[in-house]
């Protein structure tokens, strides 16, 4: 075994990654939606159930709270402080300094701590042109309003954005939605006590009705109001002084330096605000995309669907400008320790309408009585070839040197054909330009909920998928249950190879750059025995994921190639590249934002959403089984699959990523067998579910 072929135990490390991106993922949206106030939301002020006291009362709008004395101050005559609450905004913050700028004059800026983190450059701007930075709260939440949890963190996020921007911290202090200090009333007032306990100035502003020459605080907007109104006062000459609060009051600076710590742990906040930002408004897009995306698939499914059963319905193989094909063929049974089902196989095929056949059946080294059981099989078109354990791509290489006839069907030792499939499956090699057929494959062991799972995923997913890629000439995969093709072409491309662990995928795709095409036989049904376990279930499709991603990376250059293999590497891989190898990546990220739209915004738009693409499902997947022949009944466990079945899948995908990426060789999974391919074993047949001419007989029939 060459080294690139070397076995190693699969990679765990993503797990982790996965672990700390995802609660990372939650704390970002959380902490955005903790800002926008979608999360402990504070964004509408409480009525006010009792006054202030009469001590501040007092018609001064600068209030010094103790635990025993209320103090209050305000501008000496003449003086007036400009005061500019929210922002720094990237519009008109600019304005408002040249504004200042023009009169000489200097200001007091009570800024959002949000806004500070996103426009530092207006924060310190601000500071060195000699303005006083005060705290509006971090996101503008109402301190009377809010948890105990937000209103702490609503100072001190702000101060942590200061020291991060401006290298400060300031301790002025407007509350939102306050403006004269009689509307600190009620719960305001509890709040400015607990603020003014961790030293706090509180700063209101003046009644409007107050004259500037008497002095005032007065308080204005970033907005175009705010602009005129402030240039207005800027003109007034009965003011003789325009300052900072602080200045005015004739007191030190509130707003002092900070350690470097501190600064440090401000451009923190910085920088995670920033990332988290960007990072949810790139993910709300990414899950409007998916969204639009996954109703697009379903919706082409179904176009694609219609449009290949108007074909059949105008022209089917076997029509009178093909001939009809009656070749003898061989078909090749893989098997290793297949004891289970290999007599269910075998024998139904040996019950096919197409009787001119030779079957071969590769024990590849098997331990159990699958070799015994087959030689059991008194039946001279059946053949046994033993061979030490090499894997099913050398089993079927075996197979195939050992084929008498020109027609070759690959079938998985646990499959179980209706009776006219053998011969549905072969009719569109008559075109000469086929290379390779897919059949139908239904999942036999349905009873349990797993099974019922796949049973959708079987009809909806790859049925459906089968014959839209039929019609746009793409097919990926001739699946290993159930599939024809040409021996010549399969000699022609050097066997099946052993390169990837999807040899079926791997082969269909070598077949298309050969320059044959693939096509789809729905009514070509067998029956397969799908995992019964989730264990069973993770480690088939961690392989079969694992080995697409394979085969897709060594027929990457087929995109840029003419005829059939252009087509399909333009079509078939994009398609798989986009719809099983990038969405699945980002669905643990949209889950996280589907939960947070159901708990933090409005429950019902997003709870209406996930039922109209629920419907758009059902609506598809009702279709898909209306198609296949199968009753509607089935579609009761698809609610339940987006809950568990859907987010299995998606993991997978990861895990097959992420082993592919750090070129990691699995090897080969096998599943346990339990010999329930065919539903006649355990149900009574629905007399609309087989697309043959006649029902599927019981085993040895």
């Amino acid at each position: 075994m060459s080294p690139r072929h070397a076995l190693r135990r699969p990679p765990r490390g993503h797990w982790l990654l996965l672990v700390l991106i995802l609660p990372a993922v939650t704390a970002a949206l959380l902490f955005e939606g903790w800002i926008t106030h979608e999360v402990d939301a504070a964004r509408t002020k409480r009525p006010c159930s009792r006054p202030i006291p009469k001590s501040a009362d007092t018609g001064e709008p600068v209030l010094r709270l103790t635990a025993d004395r209320i103090e209050t101050a305000g501008m000496p005559a003449r003086t007036a402080a400009l005061t500019f609450d929210g922002g720094p905004d990237p519009v008109w913050t600019p304005r408002l300094l040249d504004l200042l700028r023009k009169y000489r004059a200097q200001a007091t800026f009570f800024v959002y701590g949000a806004q500070v983190a996103r426009h530092p450059e207006l924060v310190r701007r601000i500071r060195d042109e000699g303005h006083e930075i005060g705290s509006y709260t971090y996101s503008g939440g109402d301190l009377g309003a809010a948890s105990l949890i937000r209103s702490r963190m609503e100072l001190s996020l702000t101060q942590t954005a200061l020291a991060g921007t401006a290298g400060v911290n300031t301790r002025l202090l407007r509350l939102p939605h306050t403006t004269a200090a009689d509307t600190l009333c009620g719960a305001e007032w509890t709040a400015a006590r607990r603020a003014a306990a961790q030293g706090y100035l509180i700063v209101a502003a003046d009644r409007k009705s107050r004259r500037p020459s008497e002095g005032v605080v007065r308080q204005y907007s970033h907005t175009d109001l705010g602009y005129h109104e402030a240039e207005a006062l800027l003109r007034n000459r009965n003011v003789h002084r325009f300052t900072t609060v602080t200045a005015g009051l004739g007191r030190l600076s509130f707003v002092t330096p900070v350690p470097l710590a501190q600064r440090l742990e401000g451009e923190g906040l910085i920088w995670a605000q920033a990332l988290g930002h960007a990072f949810t408004r790139m993910m709300a897009w990414a899950l409007g995309i998916v969204g639009a995306l996954g109703v697009l698939r379903l919706a082409l499914l179904a176009l694609f669907a219609r449009t290949h059963v108007r074909r059949l319905a105008s022209y089917r193989p076997g029509a009178p400008r093909l001939r009809e094909v009656t070749e003898p063929v061989t078909v090749l049974v893989p098997a290793y320790n297949e004891e289970a089902g290999i007599a269910a196989t075998v024998h139904s095929l040996l019950a096919s309408t197409h009787r001119y056949l030779q079957i071969v059946v590769i024990d590849d080294g098997s331990t159990d009585r699958t070799a015994d059981i087959v030689d059991a099989i008194d039946d001279p078109r059946v053949t046994v070839v033993r061979q030490p354990n090499g894997g099913k791509p050398r089993a079927l290489n075996t197979g195939l040197a050992h084929a008498r006839y020109d027609i070759v069907v690959m079938v998985d030792a646990d499959t179980v054909f209706e009776p006219e499939a053998l011969y549905r499956l072969i009719q569109p090699l008559a075109h000469p330009a086929i290379g390779a057929v897919s059949g139908n494959t239904k999942v036999g062991n349905r009873r349990r909920l797993l099974g019922r799972w796949q049973h959708l995923e079987y009809v909806v997913g790859f049925n459906l998928d089968r014959r839209m890629f039929d019609v746009l000439e793409c097919m990926p995969t001739v699946p290993g249950a159930i599939g024809a093709f040409r021996r010549d072409t399969l000699m022609g491309i050097g066997g099946v190879s052993d390169d990837t662990l999807a040899e079926d995928t791997d082969l269909t795709m070598a077949l298309w750059r050969a320059g044959w095409r693939v096509v789809y036989e729905e009514s070509a049904v067998a029956w397969t025995e799908v995992p019964g376990s989730l264990r069973q279930l993770w480690r088939q499709r961690y392989r079969w994921c694992y080995g697409t991603l394979q085969s897709m990376w060594k027929h990457r250059r087929a995109v840029i190639e003419l005829g059939p293999a252009g087509r399909f590497g333009r079509r078939g891989l994009a398609y798989l590249a986009l719809f099983q190898v990038v969405l699945p990546l980002l669905a643990p990220v949209v889950d996280v934002f589907a939960v947070y739209g159901v708990c933090f915004r409005d429950p019902t738009q997003a709870i209406a959403v996930w039922l109209g693409f629920l419907a758009v499902q059902l609506i598809t997947a009702g279709y898909a089984l209306r198609l296949d022949g199968e009753r509607l009944r089935a579609l009761w466990p698809l609610p339940l699959q987006l809950f568990v079945f859907r987010q299995l899948l998606y993991l997978v995908v990861i895990q097959s990523v992420a082993t592919a990426l750090l070129g990691t060789r699995l090897k080969w999974h096998r599943m346990r067998r339990s010999g329930m391919a065919d539903p006649n074993l355990f149900e009574e047949p629905d007399p609309q579910r087989s697309l043959s001419s006649k029902q599927p007989k019981g085993v040895g029939s």
